[in-house]
C-alpha cells in the first residue's frame, strides 16, 4: 500500500552524534580528495557511517576512483552523491572549478537505508526524510520522483545532477540508475525549507484555454495580453530579452505556504495571443508571471532563513545539505555576499555540503531557480 506523504515542517526526535566535513580544490583530483580527507579525518569522520559527497563535473570521470579512496581512508562504506557545475563547501562555493566536498554523519545503520534504484524497497525503517539525486536525462523524471515518494512515504529533497561530462550517481558504489539516494527514519533530527529565486509580478490567473504547454487564455483574456500587461511594454516589444528574466509560475495545488513551480517561457506569439511554457498545463489550473533577479532571490533567502531560525528554538545545526540551482550562485548573488555567506551569517560555520543543480527537489516536486536547505539537529 502506498504511504501518505507527510506535511513536513518539523524536527525529528534524535540527533546524530557527529558530523564531519571536508573539501578540496585542485586540478588534480588526487590532491583535492587528499585535502578533503585530511579535513574529514580531523573533524571526526572515524566515528561516522553515512557520507554525502559532491564533485564538480571536472572530476566526474574519476568518480569511481574518488569513491574508492574515500571508502579506503575513512572506512565509511555508505556514500551517496553526484556531480554539479559547482559544489557547496561550507560557506565556500566551488563553482565551475575542479573540486570535491564531503560530509559524514554518525547515524546508526538502523536509522537509514540507501536507495540504489527507484524500485528498491526500504526494509527495517519507516522513511520520514530522504535525499534524492537524479539524472536529468531520465524520461518522466517528475513522475518518477513523485511515484517513489508516494510508494515509500517521506519528505524528499535533493537535486538533479549537472554536468558537461559524465553523470555519476553514487549510492555505496556507482549506481546505474536515474534516481538514487538515502532514506532516513524519524530518529534523525532535521528541518528543511525552500527559497524561491523569483518573485511574482502579478496575481495567479485561471487558465481558461490551453493545449498541452501552450496557454491560450488567462482570466478570460488572451494569454499574451496578460503577459504584456504584467511584464511591461518595453519587454513585450523586445521579446528576445524575456528568457532568463520573466518566467511562468505554477502555484502548487494544496500548498499552504505559497509555493510555486517556476518554469521557463519557451515561446510568445503576440499575433495569436499565445504563451508557451516548459510544462504541460491544465485548464482550470493557475498561472502567474514571475521576475528573476538578485534582489528578489536575496529577499526570499532571508525569509527562508528567518523561518528556519525560528523553528530551531535557539539551537544550532550540527550539519546541513544545500541544493541550489546553477542559475543562482554567482549568476544571482554578489561574490562578496553569496547565499552560502547568508547561511553562515545566520547559523555560524557548520558542516554544510551540497551542489548546484540542474533542478531541485523539495517535497518530491521538481523546482527550478530555488535553494533547498536542510539542517540536521
Amino acid at each position: 500500500m502506498p504511504r501518505r506523504l507527510p506535511s513536513f515542517d518539523g524536527a525529528m526526535t534524535e540527533p546524530a552524534d557527529t558530523f564531519a566535513f571536508g573539501a578540496g580544490a585542485d586540478r588534480d583530483w588526487r590532491t583535492a580528495v587528499s585535502a578533503c580527507l585530511d579535513q574529514l579525518e580531523a573533524s571526526g569522520a572515524a566515528g561516522c557511517r553515512l557520507g554525502f559527497v559532491y564533485l564538480t563535473d571536472h572530476f566526474s570521470a574519476h568518480a569511481s576512483d574518488i569513491l574508492t579512496v574515500l571508502r579506503g581512508r575513512t572506512g565509511i562504506d555508505d556514500w551517496v552523491g553526484t556531480t554539479g557545475i559547482g559544489v557547496v563547501a561550507g560557506r565556500r562555493q566551488l563553482f565551475d572549478e575542479p573540486g570535491v566536498a564531503a560530509m559524514a554523519m554518525a547515524a546508526p545503520r538502523a536509522h537509514y537505508r540507501l536507495l540504489r534504484r527507484a524500485e528498491d524497497d526500504i526494509e527495517g525503517i519507516e522513511p520520514w526524510f530522504g535525499v534524492l539525486h537524479a539524472d536529468a536525462r531520465a524520461p518522466d523524471l517528475p513522475e518518477g520522483v513523485a511515484e517513489l515518494a508516494e510508494r515509500l512515504g517521506g519528505y524528499w529533497v535533493g537535486g538533479i545532477a549537472a554536468s558537461r561530462a559524465a553523470w555519476p550517481m553514487i549510492a555505496r558504489g556507482l549506481a546505474d540508475t536515474p534516481l538514487s539516494g538515502v532514506a532516513l527514519s524519524a530518529d534523525i533530527g532535521v528541518r528543511t525549507a525552500l527559497s524561491q529565486g523569483c518573485s511574482p509580478i502579478g496575481p495567479p490567473r485561471e487558465i481558461n484555454r490551453a493545449e498541452k504547454n501552450v496557454v491560450v487564455e488567462l482570466d478570460g483574456q488572451p494569454a499574451f495580453e496578460v503577459f504584456r500587461e504584467e511584464a511591461g511594454e518595453v519587454l513585450a516589444r523586445n521579446l528576445e530579452r524575456v528568457p532568463g528574466f520573466i518566467f511562468a509560475g505554477l502555484p502548487v495545488s494544496g500548498a499552504d505556504s505559497g509555493d510555486y513551480l517556476v518554469r521557463d517561457i519557451t515561446g510568445l506569439d503576440p499575433q495569436h495571443g499565445l504563451v508557451a511554457v516548459a510544462e504541460e498545463v491544465e485548464v482550470g489550473g493557475r498561472l502567474m508571471f514571475c521576475r528573476r533577479d538578485g534582489a528578489s532571490a536575496a529577499e526570499d533567502m532571508t525569509r527562508m532563513l528567518d523561518k528556519l531560525e525560528r523553528s530551531l528554538d535557539g539551537r544550532r545545526p550540527r550539519g546541513g545539505l544545500y541544493y541550489s540551482c546553477l542559475g543562482r550562485g554567482p549568476n544571482m548573488f554578489d561574490a562578496d555576499r553569496t547565499e552560502l555567506d547568508m547561511i553562515a551569517e545566520r547559523f555560524g560555520d557548520f558542516p554544510l555540503t551540497g551542489f548546484f543543480c540542474n533542478g531541485e527537489i523539495s517535497n518530491a516536486r521538481l523546482y527550478t531557480y530555488t535553494g533547498v536547505l536542510s539542517l540536521f539537529m
